[in-house]
């Protein structure tokens, strides 16, 4: 494809034959796609050109750079008909897949964006569709079409080096092999998979981000042969050949924000091969209780606001208490210390390579900890991390506290009600995390603090304290981490055993974070 002559959807071709018009062509051929034709340039005369409605038609192919396109035209007893058709002789194997790609695409979108089928079958809507607010999508895909999102998320140097190294040490798993990359944004993982020696990446993406993806591979000269940019929902487009590995970045907030996870999930069913690799392939959610009055006290404050009692002669002091509990239901987004977690934390994992889609719509979570010191507990501190299981090496993704911060920081659950606990006390609990249309979760908290010392094999709940939350609508406040006074004698690494990555001892850390 000459990326640098023609337009995006503009395919330069060997030559064609017509089947239905005794005419040959053995000059180059200019194949442009056109909202609902597939046209063909036989040469500078614009008036010798052959079009093909992209609904009625049908592409084959008959060698690795060689296909032919007929043309529906009637149906007879059931059975279709075809008026005419053309052979194409393409360049290569690679302009030859990377039409079909545009071909399958562009017809889906003439057939989806109708109302009705030629017939007047009424269409359903696809699978997206059908569980995603239109308007959420909507806004969805215009944030991550625009460049200044992608740079934020590229120069994560923690997210971007983790891929990049991911892929360069595993080689191995990426040379010769045909590779998908779920949601390409910019393109630069598809880069990094052709750059690790793939046979062929088809990058697909959405967002009109696709456009810039097209040009930044167009301008890396060695690599762009080797990747097909398809623009589309993994859910709906069509590739023509199964991928040995899929590459992905599809971690929201508390790993699941934004719902992309069953993209990722949707496109494994579609275009992996079976046994197949993805990278990542394993994702888990961490949640530890902790203790911030600097947080809770900044959450409270904010609903000072609504306790005037003579706001320009108004008593605003009804709405206080739906103020209070409106800014307690937001998560907050932000890096904090670790030794505010007061508690191991416990892990909920999800296996990519065997999860269900369906398993996403709703996530329950049982919770046990045992408190290690006498505090206030203020709520449910998250984090998530990813393991790129190679055939060569295993590397972590993690955005724990106290590891380099990422753009996706830590999230944290503060209860308007806080809980009273004493060191070796049980705190019980759950976090159902219910998925909805605006591409995110409803997140449903309750921590109880059980009885202890003598008495407590009798069981029973001293406090309990619940929250609901809505992941859609965060607090972020993404202040860097403080050095808060340590509570007893505890180290964040007790508390952060479930990692594994390994982290600096206290002493190592050296003593400014202690100051």
């Amino acid at each position: 494809m000459e990326n640098n002559m023609l337009d995006d959807q503009d395919f330069l071709v060997a030559s064609i034959s017509q089947l239905s018009i005794s005419s040959n062509s053995s000059q180059p051929v200019v194949a442009r796609f056109r909202p609902e034709w597939l046209q063909f340039d036989l040469d500078s005369d614009s008036n010798n050109l052959v079009r093909f409605e992209l609904r009625n038609s049908k592409l084959f192919k008959l060698g690795p750079s060689q296909s032919v396109c007929v043309s529906e035209a009637s149906e007879v007893n059931k059975e279709k008909n075809y008026s005419r058709g053309i052979t194409i002789q393409f360049i290569n194997e690679e302009e030859s897949r990377a039409f079909h790609c545009a071909f399958e695409q562009r017809k889906k979108d003439v057939t989806v964006q109708g109302s009705f089928l030629p017939n007047g079958t009424v269409l359903s809507k696809s699978k997206f569709e059908d569980k995603i607010e239109a308007s959420s999508a909507k806004m969805y895909f215009h944030y991550y079409g625009q460049l200044l999102h992608q740079q934020n998320m590229m120069q994560d140097y923690v997210r971007t080096g983790t891929y990049y190294a991911a892929v360069m040490e595993n080689r191995a798993d990426f040379v010769d092999r045909v590779v998908v990359d779920v949601g390409a944004g910019s393109g630069i993982l598809s880069l990094f998979a052709a750059q690790a020696g793939a046979k062929h990446v088809y990058a697909v993406e959405a967002s009109d981000m696709a456009e810039y993806a097209r040009k930044l591979v167009a301008g890396n000269p060695l690599l762009r042969q080797k990747i097909t940019v398809v623009k589309g929902k993994v859910e709906e487009v069509e590739l023509p050949e199964k991928a040995d590995i899929l590459i992905s970045e599809p971690m929201g907030t508390l790993l699941i924000n934004e719902r992309m996870l069953e993209s990722y999930i949707i496109a494994r069913d579609r275009f992996l091969i079976p046994n197949g690799k993805m990278f990542p392939g394993l994702g888990r959610i961490h949640m530890a209780p902790f203790s911030d009055e600097y947080l809770y006290t900044e959450i409270a404050n904010k609903a000072l606001f609504w306790q005037q009692q003579n706001y320009y002669g108004v008593n605003l002091t009804p709405l206080h208490s739906a103020a209070f509990q409106g800014y307690f239901s937001q998560p907050v987004v932000d890096a904090f210390d670790p030794r505010l977690l007061v508690a191991l934390a416990v892990s909920h994992e999800i296996n990519f390579m065997s999860s269900k889609e369906e398993e996403l719509y709703e996530i329950d979570i049982p919770l046990r900890f045992i408190a290690s010191v006498g505090t206030r507990i203020h709520g449910l501190a998250c984090w998530f991390d990813v393991l790129f299981d190679g055939s060569t090496v295993q590397r972590w993704l993690t955005t724990a506290p106290g590891a380099p911060t990422t753009h996706w920081y830590q999230l944290r659950c503060v209860l308007s009600q806080p809980i009273y606990v004493m060191p070796g006390q049980e705190i019980t609990g759950r976090l159902r995390m219910v998925a909805h249309k605006a591409q995110s979760y409803t997140l449903d908290l309750i921590l109880s603090a059980k009885m202890w010392g003598p008495g407590a094999e009798q069981g029973g709940i001293l406090q309990t304290s619940s929250g609901k939350f809505d992941l859609k609508e965060p607090y972020y406040r993404m202040s860097q981490p403080q050095a808060y006074p340590m509570a007893q004698e505890q180290t964040p690494q007790q508390l952060l055993q479930t990692q594994d990555l390994p982290t600096l001892s206290q002493d190592e850390e050296g003593s400014d974070l202690l100051q």
